[in-house]
């Protein structure tokens, strides 16, 4: 697509492939194709400038991603190419172990895994008859190297379009000889992201979407980050752009800084007239009495277990709507009672649960990846 793009901005009156990807990205890497090396590509449909044009953009969008993908919070610790795998024989090491176990035959010319012996629907084919791999001999390849660098436990996190792959790589993984807890996939269902109340359409060869880029530069971070992990993963998103662009009670990542911010402000106002926290002197808690004290701090003493049930659920939704009760609990608490009082022993007490209550969320806001401003 690049390379098509790159010859016509030179003039070069070729078609267009019809099932080329139209973004104006391709086109904006074409341009800068042109930028560096002028008309050297033009006209040429040879390997060599093939290979250039694969190259330079892999290169050029995979930089993207990271980048997006470091402004969004999400960092990886290895990067490699499927190729290298290929390069160090990693195939045909996988093909010779899965033989030797007996667990591949050939059939009209193609070599198939016996994965019905793991409860897969059928067989499925590992090498072409024309001796090209499948994406399924690739996938088995990528687990035996995540199994060779020393993981005993593989997640893996695809989208809904790929549930019909579970049972023939967990098949894959077994018949390698991993035990069979090994592989465990989260399906994640589509994002939907809604616009003026309706539904934003979108095509990845068409050049119709939105990336995270564009989200990030129009919701910020933090209200990316709550917005995908506000639902659990096995369920349909709808990212509504409007909400999530508006700085109000309506916006949930708004709603919750805000209750953080108004706690800061609160125990600020109260250093200020000379009341300070003294964690080190007694307070007399039990004056926090109150239906909504009670409340507030039932909640707070629930987040260990939220976070623990989180972390072995893989679920981090838990923590998006806990955090957002938390608020709600808090904001409740605010309209109805003072902090600061006459009563110095009971404002002491309450200054004390509000700061817990800062704490918490805090620390929530941190394991979501999410700022806590202190005034907004």
């Amino acid at each position: 697509s690049v390379q098509a793009r790159y010859n016509n901005l030179l003039g070069e009156k070729k078609e267009f492939p019809a099932d080329g990807y139209k973004g104006e990205y391709i086109v904006d890497i074409a341009k800068e194709v042109i930028g560096k090396f002028q008309d050297k590509y033009k006209g040429r449909d040879d390997k060599e400038s093939q290979e250039f044009f694969r190259e330079f953009t892999l290169k050029k969008i995979l930089s993207g991603i990271k980048k997006d993908l470091k402004d969004f919070g999400v960092e990886f610790d290895v990067w490699f190419s499927e190729r290298s795998l290929y390069k160090q024989n990693k195939l045909q090491e996988v093909i010779e172990l899965l033989k030797q176990k007996g667990f591949l035959y050939e059939k009209e010319g193609a070599l198939w895994l016996k994965s019905t012996e793991f409860g897969d629907e059928k067989d499925r084919v590992v090498i072409r008859e024309n001796n090209i791999p499948t994406y399924f001999a690739s996938d088995i390849v990528y687990h035996q190297n995540k199994y060779q660098r020393g993981f005993d436990k593989v997640i893996d996190i695809w989208g809904a379009d790929h549930h019909g792959y579970i049972k023939r790589m967990k098949a894959a993984t077994q018949a390698l000889g991993y035990p069979e807890g090994f592989l465990d996939v989260l399906i994640v269902q589509f994002v939907t992201l809604i616009k003026d109340g309706k539904e934003v359409g979108m095509s990845t060869r068409g050049g119709e979407f939105v990336t995270l880029r564009d989200l990030i530069r129009e919701v910020g971070k933090d209200v990316a980050r709550y917005f995908f992990l506000m639902r659990s993963y096995d369920s349909h998103t709808e990212f509504d752009l409007d909400v999530a662009k508006s700085q109000s009670m309506e916006n949930p990542v708004y709603y919750i800084q805000y209750a953080y911010a108004r706690i800061c402000s609160i125990i600020k106002k109260a250093e200020q007239e000379g009341i300070k926290i003294d964690k080190n002197k007694e307070v007399n808690l039990h004056l926090l009495d109150k239906e909504e004290e009670i409340e507030l701090i039932k909640k707070l003493s629930s987040l260990k277990e939220v976070v623990k049930k989180s972390a072995l659920t893989w679920k981090p939704h838990l923590l998006t709507t806990y955090i957002y009760d938390l608020a709600s609990s808090f904001h409740k608490y605010y309209t109805i009672h003072r902090v600061i009082t006459e009563d110095i022993e009971l404002t002491k007490a309450r200054l004390i649960l509000i700061d817990c209550t800062r704490i918490v969320l805090l620390n929530t806001l941190k394991i979501l990846g999410i700022s806590a401003p202190e005034s907004m």
